[in-house]
């Protein structure tokens, strides 16, 4: 159930969201929001992205899809270094062949969790640049949630839906035990072409393509029915992505101007 009316007991700390919240008439009436042509600046700020599983096979063509930390959250990999996406221009361009994951493109409206009365609460990020006072598109119209919050509000209904089935995916391939744990490693090269140390780029949560293999053929078909065996399989795929990463953090480092020596 949800609702936009502001209640003490929110809790929840979500990335991108500096300054969350619950969206209210008597708050927020007079804001709107101000079309961008390049709303995605606050998406440069990490390189992880949390994705719903539903996600896997369209964020498989753009970015390695892994499961990350204890909880193996899927989430996309959008650059090599914490701080640095690869994919967003300090300007807020994404670049126009990739994915846009569900969780970017909700934004500025998340849910939190109201403790006290056990239910979901609207909210909107007040420091996003475009939702200004008396902006293009009115988030509330005679004192009612105007269109485009509805249909805000309809987006992250459904994302929370989404979010609960990759919970319950996760669950299943962890009661399989078919994680394991993986590393990205890159081989450069010395001046004369040999192999250099190989580095670690990452380290992170996998599905086991052994342990898949070795699953019982009824349960193989179950994974089959359900759909998971074709999200574990774009997963899969996708890790083929970090020499893709790996080309395009060389070719920034390329553009960018060597600072001289003091």
């Amino acid at each position: 159930m949800t609702d936009t009316t502001a209640q003490p007991g929110l809790t929840g700390n979500v990335l991108f969201y500096s300054q969350p919240e619950p969206l209210t008439v008597e708050t927020h009436g007079k804001l709107g929001v101000n079309p961008v042509d390049k709303p995605y600046a606050f998406a440069g700020v990490t390189n992880l992205v949390p994705l719903t599983v539903t996600e896997f096979a369209p964020a498989a063509l753009s970015y390695p899809v892994i499961f990350a930390g204890e909880t193996k959250q899927p989430v996309v990999v959008m650059g090599l270094r914490q701080d640095e996406n690869l994919f967003v221009s300090p300007e807020g361009d994404f670049r126009p062949e990739a994915y846009i994951p569900a969780y970017v493109r909700r934004y500025p409206f998340v849910f939190a969790n109201d403790d006290v009365e056990k239910r979901l609460i609207l909210c909107v990020d007040r420091a996003a640049s475009f939702v200004v006072e008396g902006g293009q598109t009115p988030l509330f119209i005679d004192g009612q949630p105007s269109p485009y919050t509805q249909q805000a509000m309809e987006f992250c209904n459904n994302f929370e839906q989404e979010r609960l089935r990759t919970e319950a995916f996760v669950k299943l391939l962890t009661d399989l035990d078919l994680f394991e744990s993986k590393e990205a490693v890159f081989t450069p090269r010395n001046p004369d072409g040999s192999a250099a140390a190989p580095q670690k780029l990452a380290e992170y949560f996998a599905v086991s393509e052994d342990k898949l293999k070795a699953l019982p053929a009824e349960k193989l078909a179950e994974l089959r029915d359900n759909g998971a065996l074709g999200q574990i399989y774009a997963h899969l795929v996708s890790l083929l992505g970090w020499d893709r990463l790996i080309a395009m953090a060389f070719q920034k480092a390329a553009t960018q101007p060597v600072a001289a020596n003091a």
